[in-house]
């Protein structure tokens, strides 16, 4: 596995960050047997950072890592883990709330103490707001950040969702810098390419963190619009480039995101140990400039202007 520093934290991570929103399954026995045997994987094939969110499967996922971290009471100082919080679901904490973002300091500390308590952990090596919340101060959230780190509740802080403004208003309001920037980013979705997200990333040596990194080819991306022949044209791309690189079409896209030098660290979230372990294979290709464009070509449709 190979290392990567998470912005200016000084903390190590995994280039390849794991991704615990699946690992409850459907929480029976079997999927949370399941779930421990990927985390184990995971942490054996040398991934040491750990992405969690407190809506993940409502919080047991979580709970269910924390059981892993009791299996070896030394693994907890091995490991990164980061947590999320902001988006409140339906019908909380009254009947008949809509969903929404949150971003209020009694909502967010709160949100920070269930994460710790589920997670039996004292500190979060980083917290990141979920979701912007449109109707955040940035004054009175920097304010709620500075809280929890004065308390050692969380050593560092980063954003997911956020726009290049919306980052850029909060990091004027706190004294911390923002760590990382966790968005989606697949050959579906390259909004961050264009909209000033990896430019900003680079401009303030902050992480780009690619949630689902493989939408669109190993399964459907957020809000799709793809076309079959669109689809057919990817296909074939990957299918001439996996055989040129000796590795399966998947692997070509993460080696695709990794070629980025914003340094993308893409979250792999499969529960099957063969991928796991098979993902690092990405990490070795020798990509080229050439067959990243061809690639963007085969996905527009056309080639660059």
């Amino acid at each position: 596995m190979k290392n990567i520093q998470l912005g200016k934290s000084g903390l190590n991570s995994s280039r390849f960050i794991y991704g615990c929103m699946r690992i409850t399954g459907d929480n029976s026995s079997a999927d949370r047997a399941k779930g421990k045997l990927a985390l184990r994987t995971a942490i054996e094939a040398g991934y040491n950072h750990f992405d969690h969110a407190d809506i993940y499967a409502g919080g047991l996922s979580e709970s269910l890592f924390a059981e892993v971290l009791k299996e070896n009471p030394g693994l907890r100082e091995q490991l990164i883990i980061t947590s999320k919080a902001g988006i409140r679901i339906e019908n909380t904490p009254n009947p008949g709330d809509p969903k929404c973002y949150d971003f209020s300091r009694d909502y967010l500390v709160n949100s920070v103490d269930g994460i710790l308590k589920r997670l039996e952990i004292e500190t979060l090596d980083m917290f990141l707001l979920h979701r912007p919340d449109y109707l955040f101060h940035a004054a009175e959230v920097a304010d709620t950040l500075m809280q929890l780190h004065s308390a050692g509740k969380v050593k560092h802080f980063g954003v997911s969702n956020f726009t290049p403004s919306q980052l850029s208003l909060l990091q004027s309001a706190l004294p911390l810098p923002l760590m990382v920037n966790q968005v989606e980013i697949n050959i579906h979705n390259i909004n961050s390419f264009t909209d000033g997200t990896l430019d900003q990333c680079q401009q303030l040596g902050i992480t780009p963190v690619a949630w689902c990194p493989l939408g669109g080819v190993a399964y459907s991306a957020w809000g799709n619009t793809f076309s079959a022949a669109d689809e057919q044209r990817i296909e074939n791309e990957l299918t001439l480039q996996a055989e040129k690189y000796q590795c399966q079409p998947w692997q070509v896209i993460l080696a695709w995101l990794l070629k980025h030098p914003a340094q993308i660290c893409p979250i792999i979230g499969s529960t099957t140990p063969e991928r796991i372990l098979a993902a690092k294979q990405s990490l070795e290709l020798d990509y080229s400039r050439e067959d990243w464009y061809r690639l963007l070509e085969a996905r527009n449709g056309e080639p660059v202007p």
